[in-house]
């Protein structure tokens, strides 16, 4: 998998006369990476992942996935919003196995598929239950399960943890980073919070504001196969900071 933006350029019109959104952004993903893009409010973080699920389209540039050109929502881009996005009148199986359905997957594979993923997500025992019965960490695992069931090549994240209370949303980083190892798959997400970006990722790209530029790249230098003690590490705090002080300054 290899995800290529190519002098991504994105404005809007409004009362005031045109918005520049994001200006030149060139980056690039590869198979089995996990990388983050961080930037204050106004950076167009959200914009920039939506131009990637192909829910909005570039005024100019180019984002294409393994060399094909992006022009509207596929199966190949999973999508993990913030908002937990689940059926209401659905229960975490069938939730699960609707992109299936969408695919035409016959039900017996759905419901092979579904129960799989839901193991992985430590909710198999809440197959049958309906979204309003679990807390919020457990809608985004489940969110996160329906995402990864259709088998993406990368699994676009929109601040999934944004709604979580401190300690649920420390829990879910380290199953994410869980789960990531688990599947080998490749991800690519979206959030305002410096710690997250740096306790999760191997890269990250930092997004300036109005209008939203890749300023700067930053290979993170911790071992894979992290846990919340890394966060007391001097390196852990070292990359953060520098991080944050580019922040300030843009």
């Amino acid at each position: 998998m290899h995800l290529e933006i190519s002098s991504l350029h994105k404005q809007f019109s409004a009362k005031e006369g045109t918005v520049v959104a994001l200006k030149d952004i060139n980056l690039h993903v590869e198979t089995g990476e996990f990388v983050c893009t961080v930037g204050a409010s106004g950076s167009g973080k959200s914009t920039l992942l939506r131009l990637i699920a192909g829910l909005d389209f570039p005024t100019s540039g180019k984002i294409t996935v393994d060399n094909k050109v992006v022009t509207g929502p596929g199966a190949e881009r999973g999508m993990v919003f913030q908002k937990y996005t689940l059926y209401p009148w659905m229960t975490v199986q069938k939730n699960v196995e609707f992109g299936l359905k969408l695919l035409k997957i016959p039900a017996p594979k759905r419901r092979e598929t579904a129960s799989y993923y839901l193991n992985i997500v430590g909710l198999a025992n809440y197959a049958q239950a309906l979204p309003k019965e679990l807390s919020g960490g457990m809608k985004q695992r489940v969110a996160i399960a329906r995402a990864l069931a259709t088998n993406p090549k990368i699994l676009l994240m929109d601040e999934p943890f944004g709604a979580l209370d401190v300690q649920t949303k420390e829990n879910m980083q380290q199953f994410l980073l869980e789960i990531w190892r688990k599947t080998k798959c490749t991800i690519f997400m979206i959030t305002h919070d410096v710690s997250e970006a740096v306790f999760l990722s191997q890269r990250i790209y930092v997004l300036s504001a109005q209008p939203g530029m890749v300023k700067q790249e930053f290979k993170i230098d911790l071992p894979g196969d992290r846990n919340y003690q890394i966060k007391r590490q001097p390196i852990f705090y070292q990359q953060s900071d520098e991080i944050m002080d580019l922040l300030r300054t843009i």
